[in-house]
C-alpha cells in the first residue's frame, strides 16, 4: 500500500497529534495520505476505537477500502493496533504483509404503513428497542416467510458474527469467530421462559421482524437502529425486513491470532 486515507476521530485524538504523526511518518516512508476517500486509496487508517470503525464501515462501504483500527480507546474488538505499535503497523502495510478479512453486514428494509424505505447497512447489528414509556415490546418474526414465533421482550438484536462480541454479548448471546457466516438473532430481556434463547440463522435467510399489538388503545412505538445510529421510528403493524448485505467491510488484519488474542485480553476465558 501507498496511499491511504486518515479517518479520525476528533474526541480522540482532539489536538491531532496521532494523525499528525501517521501522516509524517508515512510522508517520509514516500507513502500519499489522501485528503479525500477515492479510487486511488489503497487502505484507510482508523484513529479512535470500535465505534469509530463502525461509522468508517458505515460511511466508505460502498468504496470497498479495506481499513485498519487504532485504539486509542479502550480495549476492543475491531480496533487492532495499539498506540505503541503504530510504526510496525505501518510498516506491515507499507511493504504489503497482511491479510483482509471480508466481514459481512446486514441490509435492514423498514416497511412503514406497507412502504418500504430506503435500506441501512450494519456491520455490527440492528437492534429494536422500545422508545418513551417502559413496556413490553410484542415481536412477531417471520423467517423466510413461515412465522417462525412470536417474541414479547425490551427489544431484539440481529446482528452479524462481527457484532456478536457487542450488544449481542451483553443480553446473553454467544461469541462467534467474526469470519463466520450466519445471522444470529437474540431477545432483550425477554418475558417468556422459552423465547430467551439466540437463533442461529444461515447467512441468507430473510428476517421480518413485525411490531405487534401491545394492548387495545395503546399505541406501540419502537425505534430501529443500525450500529447504533440512523434510527427509524415503527408503530404497530410496521416491520423491517434483514437480511445479508450485498456489502462487506474490508478488515486488514497483521495478526493472524488477533481475534483470540483479544478475547483472552477482554474476556479472561482461557
Amino acid at each position: 500500500m501507498k496511499t491511504f486515507y486518515i479517518y479520525t476521530n476528533q474526541t480522540k485524538d482532539g489536538k491531532g497529534e496521532v494523525t499528525q504523526y501517521i501522516q509524517d511518518y508515512l510522508n517520509l516512508k514516500g507513502c500519499l495520505c489522501s485528503s479525500k476517500v477515492d479510487d486511488k486509496v489503497e487502505g484507510m487508517i482508523v484513529l479512535g476505537g470500535d465505534g469509530t470503525m463502525l461509522r468508517a464501515a458505515r460511511e466508505y462501504v460502498s468504496y470497498h477500502i479495506p481499513m485498519i483500527g487504532v485504539n486509542l480507546g479502550t480495549l476492543g474488538y475491531l480496533a487492532e493496533v495499539d498506540k505503541e505499535d503504530i510504526e510496525s503497523a505501518l510498516d506491515s502495510l507499507i511493504a504489503n504483509q497482511y491479510d483482509i478479512e471480508p466481514r459481512m453486514m446486514l441490509s435492514g428494509i423498514p416497511v412503514i404503513s406497507g412502504v418500504s424505505s430506503n435500506p441501512q447497512t450494519a456491520l455490527n447489528d440492528i437492534v429494536i428497542n422500545r422508545k418513551g414509556a417502559l413496556h413490553v415490546i410484542n415481536f412477531n418474526i417471520y423467517v423466510n416467510g413461515r412465522m417462525l414465533s412470536t417474541y414479547s421482550a425490551d427489544g431484539m438484536i440481529i446482528s452479524t458474527p462481527t457484532g456478536s462480541t457487542a450488544y449481542n454479548l451483553s443480553a446473553g448471546g454467544p461469541i462467534v469467530e467474526p469470519r463466520a457466516r450466519l445471522i444470529m438473532m437474540t431477545p432483550v430481556c425477554s418475558h417468556t421462559l422459552v423465547n430467551n434463547r439466540t437463533i442461529i440463522l444461515a447467512e441468507d435467510d430473510v428476517i421480518d421482524i413485525e411490531i405487534g399489538r401491545y394492548k387495545p388503545g395503546e399505541k406501540q412505538e419502537v425505534d430501529a437502529s443500525f450500529d447504533g445510529r440512523c434510527p427509524v421510528n415503527l408503530n404497530e403493524g410496521d416491520k423491517i425486513r434483514i437480511i445479508r448485505s450485498d456489502k462487506v467491510t474490508k478488515i486488514i488484519k497483521l495478526s493472524e491470532g488477533s481475534f483470540l488474542d483479544t478475547l483472552h485480553k477482554k474476556m479472561r476465558v482461557f
